[in-house]
């Protein structure tokens, strides 16, 4: 019989603040008084390996106060099902976000603030020819969803931290602020490294990948919101977080050019 792999241990990229990289997205664990959370899950199958993490930074036995999720994409809740039901306990997400977990991803959104893609999508669920267009499969946790809370109403399981909606790679996209030591994370609303953190080691603030963002130039003033908050530590669902002085300045520059680019 081989020997258990070890488990990982996430890495501390603030005081709490710990960096799980598994293959899809980061997953982050976040130490809050006496209590941890967690954000994001990764893709599915990632149940374990998060498990064992976590009790590597907190002990046995210690189970989250909340699992939160930055948006309602695979690659970020796969694995929330697995957890949410081994430890009990409610998956929380925007309730812009909640419809795509239930299959109802388009159309939701109306067809003037979208761009083209987005409405040929809209147009395809209102029917081909009078045939409807089925929606997408409902996530496995879509019954353990809730709603977060909106702001100013405290973020469950981490009260000293702000939620910040971010809306345009989601509907309900949003982010999460420490306002005491400016800690972001961020989600998919801005990355860490171009093409989706495929190469981390090219450690460069990026936009999300195009394709999946749902609406352009609600992503393009949600990054320039996030952009005012001078964040000292930036960290996204892709690439390797950042940490510094110099941090604040290189995203106040990203979202200047992001800003100005071609395309709505």
């Amino acid at each position: 019989m081989s020997p258990a792999r070890p488990a990982v241990k996430p890495r501390e990229i603030a005081a709490g603040v710990y960096c799980l990289r598994t293959w899809g997205a980061n997953v982050y664990l976040v130490k809050s008084g006496s209590a941890w959370a967690l954000i994001d899950t990764g893709m599915r199958n990632h149940g374990s390996l998060i498990r064992d993490a976590a009790q590597t930074v907190f002990g046995t036995n210690v189970p989250p106060a909340a699992i939160l999720l930055t948006h309602a994409h695979q690659d970020h809740y796969g694995s929330a099902a697995e957890l949410a039901r081994s430890w009990r306990l409610p998956v929380y997400v925007h309730a812009d976000d909640i419809p795509m977990l239930k299959g109802g991803v388009l159309g939701v959104l109306p067809d003037e603030v979208l761009p083209p893609v987005g409405r040929l999508f809209n147009r395809l669920r209102r029917g081909v020819r009078g045939r409807p267009v089925p929606s997408t499969k409902p996530s496995e946790f879509a019954d353990l969803a809730s709603a977060l809370p909106d702001p100013p109403a405290p973020v469950p399981g981490l009260p000293d931290w702000e939620l910040i909606p971010t809306p345009g790679h989601t509907v309900g996209h949003v982010a999460f602020f420490r306002p005491t030591d400016r800690v972001l994370i961020a989600g998919d609303a801005v990355l860490t490294a171009p093409l989706a953190g495929l190469i981390p080691q090219l450690k460069r603030i990026s936009s999300p990948l195009r394709l999946p963002t749902w609406n352009w130039r609600f992503a393009k003033a949600s990054v320039a919101k996030l952009a005012l908050l001078d964040p000292l530590v930036l960290a996204s669902g892709h690439g390797t977080p950042l940490t510094g002085p110099d941090v604040a300045r290189m995203l106040r520059a990203f979202s200047d050019r992001f800003s100005s680019s071609l395309g709505m």
